[in-house]
């Protein structure tokens, strides 16, 4: 069975959430010793996927010419094509085809990510008014996937797609630590994730005047210098919130290690990846109580109310119990186990050899 993973998503620099997806769902491949072949456009993409995969060069996702990559496909003997996203030309196909819609997020957060060009930011706004567009767009694969059941329910109650719906777990990519040593423990509080609204940063930094002055929050992403100056209004005196305006791999994981806890009041998620990223190291999350982190986080995390700063500094506060953070640790680690990169390719897999039967 020739199985084609579009990585042309990947990108040169550093790992957005979608590169990293890709790149992870690639590693599982590669560690189940499943043979595939890998997309790019650029050999530069290389660097931030895993090594000795085979590899075809074609055109950049965004052209002209992706109306004719299917005939391509058809030429090289693709029988399955993943595709990360829902984006990807088919006109023409003869193999079997896997759209992946992540969330739904920018449906009810339609402002578009930062960075954009006026007239993408336009069509965005556009494309995610209506819901037709995505129907016609999934509805070209043979199968759709997703990173969480509870994305999956969502999709379904829009009415999204036609086609079946599998669940291909995100997992955690970091390498973790192998010892503990030389690591100073603080009542550091972590936040990993981007800055849009509807990640509610403000009930994090709203919450520290709840807590002791030594609990810090660090903010790791990369920050516009617009929104930071939003946040830095919010900070009250004697409270202290560092914004690193991004980290590497390395620095995240010694934080993480060194941190109380990992936070987030986010209101929206197709799934989570800090929190099990968190939980993994054996560091504690504190959370906001909603579907998704449920599924994610199980009863390895402490959970609040989102727009209750209040009620985040007391979860917080539990911490310093040392019996408490102990079963949290305990459990977080259990959970954690849940999501790992094998288990998705295996599950992905087993989608693409059903494909490949009905052909």
């Amino acid at each position: 069975m020739n199985i084609f993973i579009d990585a042309r998503w990947v990108r040169t620099d550093y790992h957005d959430g979608i590169s990293r997806y890709t790149a992870g769902v690639v590693q599982g491949f590669k560690d189940d010793n499943i043979p595939i072949t890998i997309l790019i456009y650029d050999v530069r993409q290389l660097n931030l996927l895993p090594d000795n995969i085979p590899y075809v060069m074609v055109n950049y996702p965004v052209s002209i010419k992706e109306f004719f990559l299917a005939r391509k496909l058809n030429k090289l003997g693709a029988d399955v094509v993943f595709s990360p996203l829902q984006i990807m030309g088919s006109n023409g196909r003869k193999y079997k085809l896997i759209l992946t819609l992540q969330d739904i997020i920018y449906y009810r957060h339609p402002k578009p990510p930062t960075g954009m060009s006026l007239p993408i930011r336009i069509i965005w706004r556009l494309f995610h008014m209506v819901k037709w567009p995505q129907r016609w767009i999934l509805n070209h694969a043979d199968h759709v996937t997703t990173v969480s059941h509870t994305s999956k329910k969502f999709i379904t109650e829009m009415k999204l797609t036609k086609r079946e719906i599998g669940v291909i777990y995100n997992a955690s990519s970091l390498d973790l630590p192998t010892s503990t040593e030389g690591v100073v423990k603080t009542k550091n509080i972590i936040y990993m994730g981007s800055f849009m609204p509807y990640k509610n940063i403000e009930v994090l930094i709203r919450g520290l005047e709840f807590l002791p002055a030594d609990c810090e929050l660090h903010l790791l992403s990369r920050i516009s210098d617009e929104r930071k100056a939003e946040l830095e209004q919010l900070i009250k005196p004697g409270t202290k919130v560092v914004f690193h305006n991004g980290t590497t791999d390395q620095e995240y994981v010694s934080l993480l290690q060194s941190a109380l806890c990992l936070a987030t009041g986010s209101k929206e998620e197709g799934f989570g990846l800090p929190i099990v990223e968190a939980q993994t190291i054996g560091t504690p999350v504190v959370i906001n109580d909603m579907e998704i982190f449920h599924e994610v986080a199980g009863d390895g995390a402490l959970y609040f109310e989102a727009d209750s700063p209040r009620e985040f500094a007391l979860q917080v506060l539990k911490l310093y119990e040392p019996d408490v953070l102990a079963d949290l640790i305990e459990k977080g680690y259990k959970q954690a186990e849940n999501f790992a990169w094998g288990k998705s390719a295996r599950v992905l897999y087993q989608i693409c050899e059903q494909l490949v039967a009905k052909k």
